[in-house]
């Protein structure tokens, strides 16, 4: 009896804290296909906004350089954190997993001013390039946990045995091991893309002059107020990352337990 109690207690937690975090995207999404400029009111059903969005020249620019910005900095990730994830795994060293987990932890804020102050001091040019490199760092730790956790259990003797077998270092990894753990390296590269593209704080500390992205140019937007072309780019944001998110989660469901 005790334990049916518990389980409601749980079950309508659980279902008040998604409420809580889903309904403001909801509504949101919603207002996107609001026939009014002032968000006061739902006035009737339209997709102007939608048109609007995909006819603003500097939106389009800006979702490109996200685009092309997220699949730099995570295909730069995927490689650096596949190898740090089997390091990771073969050498167990304490403060070497601890320092991983360090960028997924500090907070972005922290992490945006701790890189605007590298770059200034090695007088690097603060544009494209670093917001790629910016990405970079806090998104290979991503790649490295989920490689680490696709290898949790792997018999390493296969290894052994591809290596007794003549097979060079080389050819046992590219053979069989990332066939191994290949889901746990998608897994990782679609979050540091998804990460990537929505990322806003990091981004803000680190893009020289000139330099614009799609949640910088969202942020622009709202200085006006939010209308709804900005819930209409919101909510593109929103679906693309649920996509990216729920095919990583496919991949590699043991990270996401």
């Amino acid at each position: 009896m005790q334990t049916n109690k518990m389980s409601k207690v749980f079950l309508f937690g659980g279902i008040f804290s998604f409420l809580f975090l889903y309904i403001p995207l909801i509504v949101l999404i919603l207002y996107s296909f609001n026939n009014s400029k002032i968000n006061v009111g739902w006035v009737g059903f339209t997709l102007k906004w939608y048109k609007v969005l995909f006819a603003d020249k500097e939106i389009i620019h800006a979702g490109v350089n996200s685009l092309l910005i997220a699949f730099t900095s995570s295909s730069i990730s995927v490689v650096l954190g596949t190898l740090g994830g089997v390091a990771l795994h073969r050498y167990k060293i304490p403060l070497l997993s601890a320092l991983v987990m360090v960028p997924v932890a500090a907070p972005e804020l922290l992490v945006g001013v701790s890189l605007l102050l590298f770059f200034l001091m090695i007088n690097f040019t603060l544009g494209y390039a670093s917001i790629i490199l910016a990405h970079t760092a806090f998104s290979i730790s991503f790649v490295a946990i989920a490689v680490k956790s696709r290898m949790f259990g792997m018999d390493d003797s296969i290894i052994d045995a591809a290596r007794d077998l003549g097979a060079s270092p080389f050819k046992a990894f590219w053979l069989i091991l990332i066939p191994t753990i290949l889901p746990g390296i998608i897994a990782g590269g679609l979050m540091a893309f998804t990460l990537s593209v929505d990322d806003f704080v990091i981004t803000f500390f680190t893009a020289g002059v000139g330099s614009t992205t799609l949640p910088l140019a969202i942020y622009s937007m709202l200085k006006m107020g939010v209308t709804p072309e900005v819930n209409a780019a919101s909510t593109i944001i929103i679906l693309f990352t649920l996509c990216l998110a729920s095919i990583a989660t496919k991949l590699s469901p043991q990270i996401f337990k």
